[in-house]
């Protein structure tokens, strides 16, 4: 059988560790030749292939990125891109198509899996908001480095009396906020999922810096806002491409508590550095199961279906209850964050 290999969307380390899987078990096991599709779903538009065997995937298991590249394109959004995705499936033999993506790639998925191609996706983004998985390939790795960041804030601040506010990506979902947050023991997260009040955050940093500290460290998601109704307005400043703008929270956050509060108070935005670097061993093992899962569903004749981790467990679920849905921070863990403020 011959099956097509994508990787879409926001790169994240852990790919490779799919893609790895996918080929060693496909040929090896299998008898399957595994076809790579350059740059994402448009790589398929193109038909910008490359062959993968085992020579290709030597030595990529610890290495970020992706090696097949990547690209924010989804077909069923552009004029022809459906029928152009059929003519090169068609031209390429390509007989089944594992996709590795978030939201957007799977939505994608689910579209050309409607119009009659085979496919099983891998659910990767560091935001960890894929619905129907416990994880997504990058999150860990991503919660690790803004938790090294939040260390090292620490030190800085204590030292120099200040307010440090980190900003994070997670533009509906504050996984990454709320895990790093707890994880460095920052006083305060604020995330999309719990709008929050500045007169209540400059209340609390007031008092901490009276009682007991004289500095304080805040974890904001990028996609945080003030609630209705509160003291602050403010809007989710967006690219050209829909893309949250890195460090406009943070910012804003860092105006209104300096002119609140008097503290001298700065901001750091880890920005693409969470998506960066050498994936931790828990991306590495989760890729290499969901690659296997991935091409085992492809042997077995599963379609349109996705793997998923449901307590140690990997399993299948239907890609049509996946798309356009959001997992979000259950508010368990959100109070977690709360409570040890």
């Amino acid at each position: 059988m011959r099956v097509g290999l994508l990787t879409g969307g926001g790169d994240v380390p852990g790919l490779n560790a799919a893609i790895r899987a996918v080929v060693k078990r496909g040929e090896g096991e299998h008898g399957h030749s595994i076809v790579g599709f350059r740059n994402g779903w448009r790589g398929v538009v193109d038909g910008d292939v490359q062959p993968l065997t085992r020579g290709h995937i030597r030595n990529v298991l610890s290495v970020g990125g992706t090696l097949l590249g990547t690209a924010r394109y989804h077909p069923h959004s552009s004029d022809g891109g459906l029928d152009a995705v059929m003519a090169t499936l068609e031209a390429e033999r390509i007989e089944a198509l594992i996709c590795i993506g978030g939201d957007g790639t799977l939505h994608a998925a689910s579209k050309v899996a409607e119009a009659g191609v085979k496919i099983v996706a891998i659910p990767k983004t560091i935001d960890n908001d894929v619905w129907g998985t416990d994880r997504s390939i990058g999150f860990d790795s991503a919660v690790s480095i803004a938790t090294e960041a939040v260390d090292r804030i620490h030190t800085t601040a204590e030292s120099h009396n200040r307010v440090m506010i980190v900003e994070v990506m997670g533009r509906t979902a504050g996984w990454i906020a709320v895990t790093a947050g707890i994880a460095g023991g920052a006083e305060l997260v604020l995330a999309p999922e719990d709008p929050f009040d500045i007169e209540k955050v400059v209340r609390f940093l007031k008092h901490r810096h009276r009682a007991h500290a004289s500095f304080s460290i805040v974890v904001v998601a990028e996609g945080a806002v003030p609630a209705e109704g509160t003291a602050m307005h403010y809007e989710t400043q967006v690219g050209k491409f829909g893309e949250i703008v890195a460090g406009a929270i943070g910012e804003r956050l860092k105006a209104e508590i300096e002119a609140r509060t008097g503290f001298d108070t700065r901001v750091t935005v880890l920005g693409h550095t969470q998506r960066g670097g050498v994936p931790t061993p828990t991306d590495r093992i989760l890729g290499s199961r969901f690659g296997v899962a991935a091409i085992d569903a492809i042997t077995r004749g599963e379609s349109n279906v996705m793997t998923a981790l449901r307590g140690e467990e990997v399993v299948l679920v239907p890609l049509s209850e996946v798309a356009g849905k959001v997992k979000h921070v259950p508010a368990s863990l959100l109070d977690v964050a709360r409570a040890l403020a």
